[in-house]
């Protein structure tokens, strides 16, 4: 595999440069005096952030954007083999990085690298780290797979010897990491389409796990079904977090507030702690902060700062995040695409104020919809009435022959108000007919169901 020496700066060029981690790690090089250039399929503010910094960008992936002058190329998974521009990359015998060895190689480079893994909650639990840390005065360098109100975006480039990362395990590009600090929160079936079964997933897991030096710190959910088999080998020391006393930090008298955030009692090997008031909502965020006040002991950061940062985080662009209010009803995204992430958006509504909620959700991915038809139909049945846009189909063809008439037939078993409606528009209509004051509006998945809420609030 190639290595960069980041003492002396070259020409990068980045198949794919407008993705929320793409964009970050381009940026990191930019800042080190690296000459950077890329190309996507659609502009963004994600790719104008880097125009205005100096970075050609390039609206289409051709040959003709590998060009001479080009000493590096980095490209992202969703870049498939056929694609143009891949195809003369690899024609061209310029060296080649994945996203996820080129993140490695900008990991190596600070003495505490934080990587956040697990199948759901990465991108809240490192936006909480990195909320402590910065109040605790460590200055990290972070990229997150969101949008990140306090640092302006997916990136903050620190001063100091710190990294935080999410570590996702999807081709397990996080295989390519070298982090000597990680947390794992929840290891469950999904990439279905890349992993074979939960036992491919929970080695792939385990081969993350084992990346860590002996002066390194885990940070596991003691609630995953035998978290031992992945911890097992693992040469630093570990640290246990989860619901019951046998973890070694715990949550004791949890509450709720009238907007459905939770306080508790951080409980660290039976010695209770300062009371952790949450500004974000849902129970599961007691357990991604519990995880991050772990990490943040081990860093020595005081607990007067720990609290005021947790309490301080308001939560990422498209996590439960409250849009606006349209003719009475409260209008709230989530990039809820999984049935476990379904089932815990859905929890934190019902402990926030509504009179009925409804879900319009857009599936993403063929296989992971038809992977999970049935517990997709069970999660989103807790919603008073579902509307289903068509299936995202991000990376994929339809080759499956599923489709969300089909999910829908499921929700209608179950006895649950549902409706398909391919069309945004009349998604938009269908929900100024039917909802009125005190409703809660949730838009749901991974693709661009956000645009029916945001179209909502500009035209009603």
């Amino acid at each position: 595999m190639y290595h960069i020496d980041f003492n002396k700066p070259i020409r990068v060029h980045f198949i794919g440069i407008g993705g929320i981690s793409m964009s970050a790690l381009a940026e990191i090089l930019l800042e080190r005096g690296f000459e950077i250039s890329g190309s996507d399929i659609k502009k963004s503010a994600l790719t104008d952030r880097l125009s205005d910094k100096g970075v050609r960008i390039r609206i289409g992936q051709t040959a003709e954007n590998i060009e001479s002058g080009i000493d590096l190329i980095v490209y992202t998974a969703a870049i498939s083999k056929d694609n143009p521009e891949f195809e003369a990359a690899e024609k061209s015998g310029i060296p080649m990085l994945t996203r996820a060895e080129l993140l490695g190689e900008i990991m190596s480079n600070y003495s505490v690298a934080i990587g956040v893994s697990g199948t759901h909650g990465k991108t809240t639990t490192t936006s909480m780290l990195t909320e402590i840390m910065v109040a605790a005065g460590l200055d990290p360098t972070v990229t997150v797979g969101g949008i990140l109100p306090s640092i302006n975006g997916n990136l903050r480039i620190g001063g100091s010897a710190n990294f935080i990362t999410e570590a996702c395990e999807y081709t397990n590009s996080f295989l390519s990491f070298l982090p000597t600090v990680e947390i794992i929160l929840n290891v469950q079936e999904d990439h279905l389409d890349f992993f074979k079964d939960i036992n491919d997933i929970r080695n792939s897991f385990r081969l993350y796990a084992n990346l860590l030096p002996e002066n390194g710190l885990l940070v596991i959910n003691g609630d995953i079904d035998d978290y031992e088999y992945i911890s097992g080998g693992v040469k630093c020391p570990v640290i246990t977090v989860g619901k019951t006393e046998n973890c070694d930090y715990y949550a004791a008298d949890i509450c709720y507030n009238e907007t459905g955030c939770c306080s508790y009692t951080p409980v660290c090997r039976g010695i209770s702690g300062e009371r952790v008031e949450l500004g974000v909502p849902g129970i599961h965020n007691v357990y991604n902060s519990l995880a991050a006040i772990a990490v943040a002991d081990w860093l020595g950061c005081e607990r007067g700062d720990i609290s005021s940062a947790l309490k301080n985080f308001g939560g990422t662009e498209r996590r439960f995040q409250k849009k606006g209010v349209v003719r009475g009803f409260t209008v709230i995204d989530d990039y809820a695409h999984h049935p476990t992430e379904i089932d815990t958006t859905l929890n934190s509504a019902a402990n926030y104020p509504h009179r009925r909620i409804v879900c319009v959700f857009q599936p993403h991915t063929y296989t992971r919809t038809a992977a999970f038809l049935k517990d997709f139909a069970k999660s989103l049945s807790h919603a008073d009435t579902v509307i289903l846009a068509d299936i995202y189909a991000a990376r994929e063809r339809n080759t499956i022959g599923i489709s969300s008439e089909a999910l829908k037939d499921e929700i209608d078993k179950l006895g649950t108000e549902c409706i398909y409606e391919p069309d945004f528009e009349n998604i938009q209509k269908i929900i100024i007919n039917m909802c009125g004051e005190g409703d809660l509006v949730i838009t749901m998945g991974a693709g661009n169901i956000v645009e029916v809420g945001e179209a909502l609030l500009k035209n009603y």
